[in-house]
């Protein structure tokens, strides 16, 4: 395909992540399958598509000084266009002004007309010449961190208020890093050596993860497309994600619930810590999720995992009280842990939604705790760094509930890494920590 050709998926693809119509990473990930785009444009597609994303803010900022006015409604998409051209021309060392340019008019001339394409050319030409503003000289400090790091303004004062200034400094700029590709190693059928063996004979190369012990990085190569992920001996998951199977330390032949289960690569690891032996109940809101639970049952050759579409809120219906040895709440969050692989999620998420979502995961904690026998387990796990989602949840539930405490045995599950960070029973790893996803996990014990 040629660069004009890539770019116009690149426009595309943008246009359809503003408008909301679609998640940055499922998108980008169906869109080179459609595509068919082969290695080199896979590399231009995806790094300029999240880069855009990404640094949005930033991208904005310098907007702002070379649009004299906004563009018609008709034409707003030409904003998507000189994001993508500025992004190149700041963030991308390979590519010279020139071409840039270039394919910018040629794309506003194609998707627009002769004005528009003669706007752009000014726009991107005046940057080129005069060089972009200096974001360090914004006199407020939570703005110009804002700006310079391109998250939310609300998010950013939320965070300092949380963790204060240099912490929230190294979680945005960790958020801006490229996610390592990690995939979980299914024990049950080889071992690490093996599997990164057998996806060196297929051409990708993969070493030892940095946290979790069945952890492995991709640093080359598509495992997707490996016989060794399609026999199912590894499962994409980040390192952070698989911690949280290592925290519910399931026993053979008990009976788990793992109550928020979906896509399913913490119900499978707890299947392969058990042996597929006893029974794990997993159960999702959504009946096209369930379904993702099944494809990575089956294709992990998972035997154990009974798979049933419910409201986790509802749970307290469908079992009698004390039907079970552990439970797992992976509960639906803010997502804010998981910015650095979805981008989007920090410009469509508000403060509202995260006080939505609180109100579910204390129903889904309520309705499920009676389910646990005594002396069981509960882990309440996020892929987010909100403490009103996190520790407040778990501290205002051990209030209402105190047949319930902290497991502080946690420590000893989990890698000797995370030692100076935990707290009793629980550990929020921060995305600047091990360059991992930001995870919250408790364990609670039922006496």
């Amino acid at each position: 395909m040629g660069k004009n050709g890539v770019r116009d998926l690149i426009l595309q693809a943008l246009l359809k992540i503003e408008n909301n119509e679609a998640y940055s990473n499922l998108l980008v990930n169906s869109m080179i399958e459609q595509n068919k785009l082969n290695e080199k444009d896979i590399g231009l597609f995806t790094e300029i598509v999240y880069g855009t994303v990404q640094r949005k803010k930033t991208l904005d900022f310098y907007l702002n000084h070379f649009l004299l006015k906004k563009p018609k409604k008709r034409d707003e998409w030409i904003l998507s266009l000189l994001r993508m051209s500025f992004y190149q021309m700041v963030y991308l060392d390979r590519i010279p002004d020139h071409a840039i340019i270039f394919e910018a008019v040629q794309l506003a001339k194609k998707n627009g007309h002769r004005g528009l394409a003669s706007l752009v050319n000014g726009i991107l030409r005046n940057a080129q010449r005069k060089g972009f503003p200096d974001v360090n000289q914004i006199k407020d400090e939570v703005e110009r961190l804002s700006i310079k790091y391109s998250h939310p303004q609300w998010l950013v004062s939320e965070w300092i208020k949380q963790y204060g200034y240099p912490t929230t400094k190294e979680i945005c700029k960790a958020n801006l890093e490229r996610p390592n590709v990690t995939a979980r190693v299914n024990k049950t059928k080889a071992t690490l050596t093996h599997v990164i063996e057998k996806l060196n004979d297929e051409g990708v190369v993969a070493k030892r993860g940095d946290l979790a012990s069945e952890a492995i990085q991709i640093q080359r190569g598509n495992l997707f497309l490996t016989e060794t992920f399609k026999q199912g001996y590894v499962t994409a998951q980040d390192e952070s994600s698989m911690l949280v199977a290592r925290a519910v330390n399931p026993q053979k032949d008990e009976q788990i619930l793992d109550s928020c289960a979906a896509p399913g690569g913490k119900t499978t690891h707890l299947a392969e810590l058990m042996d597929t032996s006893g029974q794990i109940i997993a159960l999702d809101i959504h009946k096209h999720k369930a379904n993702l639970i099944k494809e990575q049952s089956e294709r992990l050759q998972m035997e154990n995992i009974d798979i049933q579409v419910t409201d986790a809120r509802e749970a307290g219906r469908l079992f009698p009280e004390e039907t079970f040895d552990r439970i797992l709440i992976d509960a639906p969050c803010s997502g804010f842990g998981v910015i650095r692989r979805k981008p989007d999620i920090k410009w469509v998420k508000t403060n509202k939604d995260v006080e939505e979502v609180i109100q579910i995961q204390k129903a889904i904690l309520e309705s499920t705790a009676p389910l646990l026998k005594k002396g069981g387990i509960l882990v309440y796990s996020t892929c987010t760094i909100e403490q009103r989602e996190n520790e407040q949840i778990v501290a205002k539930f051990l209030e209402t509930h105190r047949n319930f405490s902290f497991d502080e045995q946690l420590k000893e599950r989990l890698p000797k890494k995370l030692s100076p960070y935990f707290k009793q029973g629980q550990i929020q790893i921060l995305p600047h920590y091990f360059q991992s996803d930001g995870f919250y996990i408790a364990v609670l014990k039922k006496h």
